[in-house]
């Protein structure tokens, strides 16, 4: 019997989802608390054309829920099955090309209701109601090891599901990261530090650890010149543990004495004067945030910010941020960066051009 389990980071099981989807084949995605598992299903539903996703936690469902209530028919004279309203009915699959159904905490489920929920996989029918032609099922759910409320999922239901299991991936988070505008201060910090991205330990009896989510939750939390720290630092300890804490509000005091990234793109600051790496990378990160907003509204300097931040870069950075930066404003943003329009382009491109262009093809 093989016993290895194949782990797929977050954007290799997009490629896989996105075929299973197009053959109408079940999938179950596992694994541990707070990596993306949802956030994922949403993604690759909203990338399909004219598609909807229905969310369902079915550790909150009864089987009920999902064969529907009995009930007597005077038209028909005889006890009939009302189908549940939360699953789609031909009416609603009529407006979408794709349906979505995804059963996220599946096997949090009780037993019942994931055998009502077999039937409804194995069959694509429960009791009356039959799921439209155009409905895709999909199912997520924490695996026995992350000590999460869970039932074995009988072999039969399992035998139904194409399984891929998730793994944590920093590339794969900070792509996400910078689309998303997470707190440059997050992915400063993560950046210096990437093994703090995710610090789950199912046998640690701390109620908080360091996933993707929890950060994510950091990002929202924190605010610029935050007038209570102490606030804040309790905040972020509820959120990724108490020793990421006290490292992450370390960093921030060290960040919150960088430049404005504003009066370096406007080429008022010339200089750094700090040799803190974790800050530094924040700064990369909030000069990127900065030329990206200048490029959605089409700002008329937007040239000479990119030069300025070429020539920042230059003077005050060491190659390996240099490479981040100017990778995350062309791969990440496709930032529209015109080489004859920015004055130091080409002495930017002899000193960085083979780092850069190697990072790209990583």
């Amino acid at each position: 019997m093989d016993t290895q389990v194949r782990t797929v980071s977050p954007n290799k099981a997009k490629k896989s989802i996105r075929r299973a989807f197009g053959k109408k084949r079940p999938i179950f995605i596992w694994g541990p608390p707070g990596i993306g598992k949802s956030d994922i299903v949403r993604q690759v539903t909203d990338e399909m054309p004219n598609s909807h996703l229905i969310d369902i936690r079915l550790s909150l469902w009864e089987p009920t829920d999902i064969k529907g209530i009995p009930y007597f028919d005077a038209n028909q004279g005889k006890m009939v099955w009302g189908a549940p309203s939360e699953l789609p009915d031909e009416e609603m699959a009529s407006k979408y090309d794709n349906i979505v159904v995804f059963f996220d905490e599946m096997n949090s489920a009780a037993p019942a209701v994931q055998a009502a929920a077999y039937q409804l996989i194995l069959n694509r029918r429960v009791g009356q109601y039959v799921l439209p032609d155009n409905v895709i099922i999909v199912a997520a759910g924490n695996r026995e090891a992350d000590k999460g409320v869970t039932y074995r999922m009988p072999s039969p239901l399992a035998n139904r599901f194409v399984h891929l299991e998730l793994e944590v991936n920093f590339d794969d988070w900070f792509a996400w990261a910078v689309i998303n505008t997470i707190h440059q201060d997050v992915v400063g910090y993560l950046q210096f530090a990437k093994q703090d991205l995710y610090d789950f330990d199912p046998k640690s009896p701390s109620r908080s650890f360091a996933t993707p989510r929890s950060w994510s939750f950091v990002s929202e939390l924190i605010e610029e010149d935050d007038p209570d720290e102490a606030t804040t630092t309790d905040l972020v300890a509820g959120s990724v543990g108490e020793g990421l804490a006290v490292k992450f509000m370390a960093h921030r005091k060290v960040a919150a004495n960088m430049p404005n990234p504003s009066d370096v793109l406007a080429g008022k600051v010339k200089e750094l004067n700090t040799e803190e790496i974790s800050a530094k990378y924040s700064l990369t990160v909030s000069l990127c945030y900065e030329l990206k907003e200048a490029s959605d509204k089409n700002d008329k300097k937007f040239d000479d910010k990119v030069n300025n931040f070429l020539r920042f870069a230059m003077d005050n950075f060491e190659t390996e941020l240099v490479v981040m930066g100017i990778k995350l404003a062309l791969t990440q943003y496709n930032l529209p960066i015109d080489p004859d329009a920015v004055a130091c382009f080409d002495e930017f491109h002899d000193r960085y051009g083979k780092y850069i262009k190697a990072a790209q093809n990583v």
